[in-house]
């Protein structure tokens, strides 16, 4: 593993973007994005503000003629100004094509589609994947055809399993030869509500890949970032950086489920679950972050990945019984919140009036998957309680999402 670091000075809590990207003495370059879903669309704005030029795919023609037109279709701090700014600028752009947006030649071609979990298993659904990759590696092909210096790299940036990246580079070889391209990982580490700080101020920059001419263009592409002392770490393997991932949000939802634990005992004891958390936290082996008590982790990242982080490890024989209870642990929290609600109206819920604050898995964002509110209001609802919510962003989503609407 090479890691390439020096050290990264975040200038404020609060990050805010330069309204002209430091482009002097960097190489722009092409890239093209599919998927505009969170990762996509964060991804792919932060890539044009570095000064790269950069067409975002999908196939969703109401979101793209949204985008075109100024919308933006996810909540994100500073995100709406972003577009914007790069957009008129003319380094980003948004289509439904897939040939449209290789057609003037690619350096990268980010594949940054949905994995969502499966519901009866747990492991990862990655047909979106597939599709993706072999509709990529058709219109690169088609694009490339009579140019036999085009090289094209495909970067893997949907969270995905261990050794889904090894898979993708036998499809893209069955497109293209090995001389015309190459497949990477490069997994993203994007908090909701922090994502473009996260991008532009990363504490690290993680990839995975056997090319050096992949390894060498990706090092060219976020060289305004690493210029800047953000590290980079290019691991030994692809399957190095395809766990990375997955780990990092397993140990951060470990460190969730552990401080609720606490908090119950907290309760149960008079001791106080914010001077527990001050008092552990102010230890550098632990750290502050994740410590702060709630109703249970939800989002897109926490609970998927680390169903197919279980799922992975038993396939291969070597159980993560941690990662297991803490998935359990996190279910039965969020069903004891229920619990505490009716015993502090006395036990029954009929008839009462109950305001709920925050509807979103967290702050700063219109989310909703997987929510805790979605296991917790609805046993609320269904005792005769009156639910009176509000959440700053995610009401009309909460309004609508299955299987429960909160509105």
């Amino acid at each position: 593993m090479n890691l390439l670091y020096k050290p990264a000075i975040r200038e404020s809590a609060e990050f805010k973007p330069a309204p002209i990207p430091d482009t002097e003495g960097h190489c722009q370059m092409k890239v093209g994005i599919i998927g505009t879903g969170y990762v996509g669309l964060v991804s792919g704005t932060c890539f044009a503000d570095l000064g790269h030029k950069v067409v975002c795919v999908d196939v969703d023609e109401t979101k793209i003629a949204r985008l075109r037109a100024g919308e933006v279709p996810i909540y994100e701090p500073g995100l709406e100004e972003m577009i914007r700014r790069n957009v008129r600028a003319e380094r980003l752009s948004f289509t439904t094509s897939i040939d449209e947006a290789v057609q003037a030649g690619l350096d990268f071609l980010f594949i940054a589609v949905g994995t969502p979990s499966n519901g009866e298993t747990g492991a990862a659904d990655l047909n979106y994947l597939h599709r993706a990759v072999r509709d990529g590696a058709e219109a690169v092909r088609r694009a490339a055809n009579g140019h036999s210096d085009a090289f094209t790299v495909f970067v893997v940036k949907s969270t995905v399993p261990v050794g889904t990246v090894r898979e993708v580079s036998r499809v893209v070889s069955e497109y293209l030869p090995d001389g015309r391209c190459a497949v990477a990982f490069n997994p993203e580490f994007l908090r909701e509500g922090n994502a473009i700080a996260d991008f532009l101020e990363p504490d690290r920059i993680v990839i995975g890949c056997d090319s050096e001419r992949a390894r060498e263009m990706l090092a060219a592409l976020y060289r305004p970032l690493t210029d800047k002392g953000y590290p980079l770490v290019e691991t030994s393997t692809v399957e190095s950086a395809e766990l990375i991932k997955y780990a990092a949000n397993a140990f951060l939802a470990t460190k969730i489920t552990f401080i609720n634990e606490l908090a119950m005992l907290c309760e149960s004891t008079n001791a106080d679950i914010e001077e527990l958390a001050h008092g552990i936290g102010l230890d550098a082996r632990i750290g502050a972050s994740f410590l702060k008590a709630g109703p249970g982790y939800g989002g897109s990242c926490f609970p998927k990945d680390t169903r197919e982080l279980v799922c992975t490890a038993q396939a291969y024989q070597s159980p993560l019984k941690i990662v297991e209870t803490v998935i359990a642990v996190n279910e039965s929290h969020k069903r004891r919140m229920v619990d505490k609600v009716r015993r502090a109206l006395g036990g029954r819920l009929d008839g009462k009036r109950i305001a709920v604050l925050g509807l979103a898995f967290k702050a700063n964002t219109d989310d909703m998957r997987d929510a805790p509110a979605l296991t917790i209001l609805p046993p609320l609802l269904e005792d005769g309680a009156e639910v009176v919510d509000f959440d700053p962003e995610a009401v009309d989503n909460a309004r609508v999402v299955p299987p429960y609407g909160l509105g």
